[in-house]
């Protein structure tokens, strides 16, 4: 959970969305969700079908947002869901036991609630002021941290996350960090996610700025 990708269209720049994964993937992150929004369901499941392979060859843990049956089919490793979605409670009966799920919570109660209908991680944010989702309620690092305490978990801080500004999550307890546009806007997306990866590295195992 240390880098977290997840996809987005927007910036393919004349790549297709399987060549900029890879290029995620040769650069270190740890964790791929594929986000489809408008995709239609043959499309999707074709997409989600040759990602997995690409993350199967670099031992990386794939997962669909939303999508249940998508993930279903394609032998995803699992499955992440918003509060909008579908109940985890009702997700996780629907997938057993064998496969992954993530829930996006925003507070407290959320989370521990969460944890509670078979959330394996926590989605939490969004953390900074975010471009890639302009109706995203901030959250602050306080709450944050409170949400890592109260579950047993591994939570993944998303929203507005950067290389100038992770080191700000220090000691909140997160396990990692979820990226959009850091990871896929970038003009040299291996790279970026090496040095991304050194930071949330530093990050997770580092004290907040200023202690001692």
């Amino acid at each position: 959970m240390r880098l977290y990708a997840v996809t987005d269209r927007a910036w393919l720049k004349g790549q297709t969305l399987v060549m900029q994964v890879e290029e995620a993937l040769k650069g270190g992150v740890t964790c791929v969700q594929l986000r489809e929004k408008t995709m239609d369901e043959k499309a999707f499941l074709a997409e989600a079908l040759e990602i997995k392979e690409i993350c199967k060859k670099y031992s990386v843990p794939f997962f669909i947002n939303d999508n249940v049956d998508i993930a279903m089919q394609c032998g995803a490793d699992g499955i992440h869901v918003g509060q909008e979605d579908m109940v985890a409670a009702n997700v996780r009966s629907k997938i057993g036991e064998s496969m992954m799920l993530g829930v996006s919570t925003q507070t407290l109660e959320q989370a521990v609630e969460a944890e509670k209908n078979g959330a394996d991680y926590l989605g939490v944010g969004a953390v900074f002021a975010t471009s890639t989702k302009s109706d995203a309620d901030l959250l602050d690092h306080a709450t944050l941290k409170a949400i890592c305490e109260a579950v047993s978990i591994p939570v993944v801080a998303i929203g507005g996350i950067y290389k100038h500004n992770i080191m700000e999550l220090a000691g909140t307890g997160v396990a990692g960090v979820a990226l959009v546009s850091a990871i896929f806007a970038s003009d040299d997306i291996e790279k970026e996610c090496r040095e991304l990866r050194a930071a949330s590295e530093r990050m997770c195992s580092g004290k907040p700025e200023g202690s001692q």
